[in-house]
């Protein structure tokens, strides 16, 4: 071996002697931390305060995870971002979950957040909509991607046929007329169409939970593989989640001021009294009454055997699934 070659082996250039010394002096905590990244189904907003809240408060890499957080949006598809490798834990609502999973997608149910339907159909009273039978023919607003089993299934069983149109991130086409019905979500949309000037006389909702459509909504999801190799980075992930919910609801207002701060970087319209609202609702759905010990306590976090079978026969009743997924292949103890 020459000098020269030798000399050429053992040369280190400023930038990577100062990464060295950077990486020695890390303290072997921050050395440890597991790298992964978390996809939500909508932009920022209150219905995700607790995992805004974890990540700034430091719940996940005080759990040992360096987790990036990004936002999805209309025009994301979290199951298909997960099913490529983008992310590694996504959000979805259960009935998404079951249908991907009875479709083949090797993903697996960590974690139910919110235990019940949030979600609505609202009309003009004045529009003669009495019933979501009077909506046959009708133009109604329905979101893509991943929202629109609950509406085909409820349509469905109704032998209603209406005119679907895509829906956005806003409710201004129902606002101008240009629909019979707009989709809603009770802790986000509702609220918006009362702040634009509607008094709830005037508007006629349907809930789908009140339709036997009451599908647990988001939830936290991975692949089979990531659950495989890491099981306990995921019980990591729902740890500090469900603890970032639980600080969330506990402190209101600098949970809304975090989750504030994260619209205004997406750029999106953001308004305190709004969000306030959409954090209280979403209280009352993820600390649900049917999700309680005794004494009060709230199981968070936990999927109900018997909710996700009785979503799971819908879908396949209402032929959107093959086969319906037992219970155990889906679900993963993950929830502390």
């Amino acid at each position: 071996m020459t000098n020269d070659f030798r000399h050429r082996r053992m040369f280190f250039g400023p930038a990577a002697v100062l990464a060295l010394i950077l990486t020695l002096c890390l303290p072997d905590d921050v050395l440890a931390l597991k790298k992964a990244a978390l996809l939500l189904q909508w932009l920022p907003q209150a219905q995700f305060a607790g995992y805004y809240v974890a990540l700034d408060k430091g719940f996940y890499r005080e759990a040992g995870v360096d987790l990036e957080v990004r936002a999805g949006g209309p025009d994301t598809l979290a199951s298909r971002e997960l099913a490529e490798g983008e992310v590694e834990f996504a959000t979805m609502f259960l009935a998404t979950g079951v249908q991907r999973r009875a479709e083949g997608m090797p993903i697996v149910h960590l974690a139910q957040i919110v235990q019940r339907s949030a979600l609505m159909l609202v009309a003009r009273k004045d529009s003669g909509i009495a019933s979501p039978r009077d909506l046959d023919g009708r133009r109604v607003s329905i979101w893509d991607n991943e929202f629109q089993l609950q509406p085909t299934a409820l349509f469905q069983r109704l032998g209603v046929i209406p005119e679907f149109v895509p829906q956005g991130s806003t409710v201004n086409l129902f606002l101008r007329g240009g629909v019979a019905a707009v989709s809603a979500m009770w802790y986000n949309e509702y609220h918006t169409l009362l702040a634009s000037g509607l008094d709830p006389s005037e508007l006629t909702v349907f809930f789908f939970s009140d339709q036997e459509l009451n599908f647990p909504e988001d939830g936290i999801y991975c692949l089979q593989t990531t659950w495989d190799e890491d099981p306990e980075m995921c019980r990591a992930v729902v740890a500090a989640t469900l603890r970032g919910w639980r600080y969330a609801f506990d402190n209101p207002e600098e949970a809304l001021g975090i989750v504030l701060s994260r619209m205004r970087e997406a750029r999106v319209p953001a308004n305190r009294a709004h969000q306030r609202w959409m954090l209280a609702r979403m209280r009352d759905i993820v600390m649900s009454a049917g999700n309680r010990r005794g004494g009060g306590e709230a199981r968070m976090g936990k999927l109900d055997r018997l909710g996700y079978q009785r979503t799971a026969a819908v879908l396949l009743e209402r032929g959107l699934i093959p086969f319906a997924p037992t219970y155990e292949r889906f679900a993963r103890e993950a929830t502390p």
